[in-house]
């Protein structure tokens, strides 16, 4: 009566295909994540765009919020009648203990600007994580601030929105 089994061989190449496919699995769901969060960036921007719309709109003369800096400079403007809550990066979040907003590492919350001499042209940037995302700036459109503090630093890309 032979006995009948898988010999040490066998085993030994199955545990190591199963290990290569675990590491190409893992590896993968990191890039996910990465244009999960570079996802709700511009879905972020597209909201917040819309809001600056109907804030500009409501003005007489119409314009835009003034200021310059993070996202928390149009708090106070649209959060009253144009969003509930001004969206922050998916690497940003509120620490109680500061009672302000952080990002993880060096990584930039969303950045606004008004031009200084047209109040209805604006300009809204932040940094995707997918280097090679479609819709990231095209060399050279993106703003000095943007290329500094995503590109130059290696963080990731640009992706602005100027508004007219």
């Amino acid at each position: 009566m032979k006995k009948r089994g898988f010999t040490l061989i066998e085993l030994l190449v199955v545990i190591s295909i199963i290990g290569i496919l675990a590491t190409l699995l893992i590896a993968n769901i990191g890039g996910v994540r990465e244009r999960a969060r570079d996802a709700k960036r511009k879905s972020d921007i597209n909201q917040i765009q819309k809001a600056l719309e109907l804030y500009k709109n409501s003005q007489k003369p119409p314009k835009y919020p003034t200021g310059t800096g993070d996202i928390t400079v149009l708090e106070g403007e649209l959060e009253t009648d144009y969003m509930q809550d001004v969206p922050h990066d998916p690497k940003c979040s509120y620490n109680e203990t500061v009672g302000d907003w952080e990002c993880t590492g060096d990584w930039p919350d969303y950045f606004y600007t008004l031009d200084a001499t047209d109040s209805l042209k604006y300009t809204f940037w932040t940094c995707l994580e997918n280097k090679s995302d479609q819709q990231k700036d095209t060399v050279g459109a993106s703003p000095a601030d943007c290329v500094r503090d995503c590109q130059t630093s290696g963080l990731g890309v640009c992706f602005s929105r100027t508004e007219p």
